[in-house]
This record gives C-alpha cells, structure tokens and sequence, in this order.
C-alpha cells in the first residue's frame, strides 16, 4: 500500500471548513480504495499565525513542507492582515520556493449548475497560468515616502526559461485533450518587450508541436471571446497576472468561484506541488457553514491525479458529478446545502 504524506493547511477563512472536508472525503477515498492511504500532518500557519508570532512561515518551516508529497492548501487573505502582506508571506513564498511554476485552472460547468453564460455548456477550458514570475515577481519599491515626487514601481520580470518552459506545459497538455487547442493571451501591443518576448517565444515553440492547433488573442479581446464564443477555446496560456484575472473570469462563467481548482505544480517533482480551490477567504460566509466544498474536492482530484491515482481521481470526479447533478448544491449556487450535506453526499456517492 502507498503512504502519501500530505500537508494540511487550512490558512484563513472558510480555509479551515473546506480542508477539513477535502481531507474527510480523501480519507473516504482511501479507504475505499486500499491500496493507498494518507498521512495528514497540519500546518497551522494563517493570519491569527501570524498576528501571534510575526510570521507566516516559521524558521524551517519550508525544510518540513519540502518532505511532504503534496500540499493541500486553503485560503490565505484576512480582513486582520493587509492582502499584499498575507500573500506574499505565506502563499507566494511556497510557489516560488517550490518553484511551482504551472498553475493549472479547468473550467467548466458540472452537471446540476447553471452558468450565467447563455452558451456555458461550451465551456471546457484549461486556464494555465505561469506562477513565479512576471507581474507577480516581486521586482519593484518604493521611493520618496511623504513627498509630491513619492514613487512606486513594479516590475514584470521575464525570462527566457520562464516564458519557454510554461509554454510547453501548455503544448504538452493541450496535445493529450481531444480538441488539441490552445490559445495565447498576451498585450504585446501595449507591452511592447515582455509580452513580444512572449509572443517570439511561443511561434517557436508552436514548431515543436504540429499537432496543436494555435492562434494568439490580446488579453482584453480574450475576456469577450469568452463570454461570446466559448466554444473556441480549449487551453488558454497566460502571464502571471492575466491568467489570475482570466481563470477568476472562467470561474464565474462555470456558475460559482465555489467549485473552481487550482493546482500549483512543480511539473519536474523536484519539490512538492500544492493544490488549492480558488475562491479565496470568503470572510462573509466564515464559520456559517455553508462554504462550498466543491471547489475543494475537485482539487482533491487533481492532486490524485498528480501523485499517480488516476482511477481514484476519476472515482472522486464522477461522485462530484452525481452530487450536483442530484441538486445538493450550497447557496452560492441557489441551493440550501450547507457544507456538511455536500460532503456526505460525496462520500455516499463514492460507495456506489
């Protein structure tokens, strides 16, 4: 039997609410499964962490994630905590540490959910997002504190490797989906270096690939191709801070920022890949319980997937399905479901 060792991080919010969730449908999962089990160790770095010892990540707390196969993580952001200080002292420095370049978004709308979207039963993407750097870098200052000639700057750093490696991510899984498609999202009109770096690297790297079939879209144009015309877009590669915007787009248009994944990979396993839903804190819902685990349990499923378990994943996948589409659905998404019915509802489905 393998023994995953995962890290459990609940951060801020209804963090803590979903990761309890995702860690008792894994446990339901494997045991299930037998022939895998996990080993849970939590790591209770948050905002209250912080306020109380003046830091996100302990000294060597990175060394303990290092030994661990995968993170799954929460949500880090408080009302407490000002946003620019919360993430880059607790979510970023895992990301880059890790140098979890690839963040993986699927979108698309589960069965028993109505997207916003007129034509939101075309929507099957993949937003991939580079993670370590351009606009989220952390190149920049400020300057002249107080003064009429005060300064701040912040600097979108590109390289080669980068722009390169991410764009074969992309290559490689728009190759392995049935349509074979992706799309650049760039402003290399305005952004006249980096984004052209992007553009230059990518035409060359399309060579390596004549099975996929490509084109290149500005990034403003893109977010009306995908309220008007889902249905030509398969994977979408992106910088830093457009995939961030794009993937939250893709996530309302799927009926809820409550069912969205996201996976943070280390594609070469040199260090662990952490797993994450994307909606964030959700302050307004805290301790209610009713946050929507499916964000969460999808996650779960991509993680899955990521450590080797594919019929697992499925497993999971197919009872997330049957969960929405029997209509137990959280009031984010117009039902009355709170957290603790998805859950069992999940689990039950798994044992069928």
């Amino acid at each position: 039997m393998k023994n995953y060792r995962i890290a459990a991080m609940g951060g801020d919010g209804i963090g803590p609410e979903v990761i309890a969730a995702g860690v008792e449908v894994l446990d339901a999962l494997a045991k299930g499964a037998k022939t895998f089990a996990f080993k849970f160790q939590e790591f209770p770095w948050s905002s209250d962490y912080y306020l109380e010892h003046g830091t996100y990540i302990p000294e060597g707390g990175l060394e303990k994630l290092k030994k661990m196969d995968a993170i799954f993580f929460g949500a880090v952001g408080s009302r407490k905590v000002p946003d620019h200080v919360s993430l880059w002292g607790l979510r970023l420095p895992i990301c880059q540490g890790f140098d979890q370049y690839a963040n993986v978004r699927p979108a698309r709308v589960l069965p028993g959910i109505t997207s916003p979207l007129a034509k939101g039963r075309d929507i099957d993407w993949v937003v991939i997002r580079e993670n370590t750097e351009g606009e989220y870098a952390g190149m920049g200052g400020r300057a002249h504190r107080g003064l009429p000639i005060e300064t701040a700057t912040d600097v979108s750093v590109y390289t080669l490797v980068g722009v390169e490696r991410i764009q074969r991510f992309a290559f490689e899984l728009a190759r392995k989906r049935p349509r074979k498609k992706l799309t650049l999202v760039t402003k290399s009109n305005a952004q006249r270096h980096g984004m052209v770096m992007w553009d230059d690297v990518f035409f060359e790297v399309a060579k390596d690939y004549p099975d996929v079939q490509w084109d290149r879209e500005l990034v403003d144009a893109m977010t009306t191709r995908m309220v008007l015309k889902p249905q030509t877009i398969d994977v979408m590669v992106c910088s830093n801070l457009h995939a961030d915007i794009l993937s939250d787009l893709a996530a309302a248009l799927s009926g809820s920022l409550g069912i969205a994944p996201t996976a943070n990979l280390n594609p070469e396993r040199t260090f662990p890949s952490m797993f994450e839903p994307i909606h964030g804190s959700a302050f307004d819902i805290t301790g209610k319980g009713v946050a929507n685990p499916i964000a969460t349990f999808w996650t779960a499923a991509m993680m899955l997937e990521h450590l080797g378990e594919g019929k697992a994943a499925q497993r999971l996948m197919k009872a997330i399905e049957k969960t929405t589409g029997n209509g137990v659905l959280t009031p984010d998404l117009g039902g009355k479901a709170r957290t603790r019915d998805v859950t069992k509802a999940v689990i039950d489905a798994m044992g069928d």
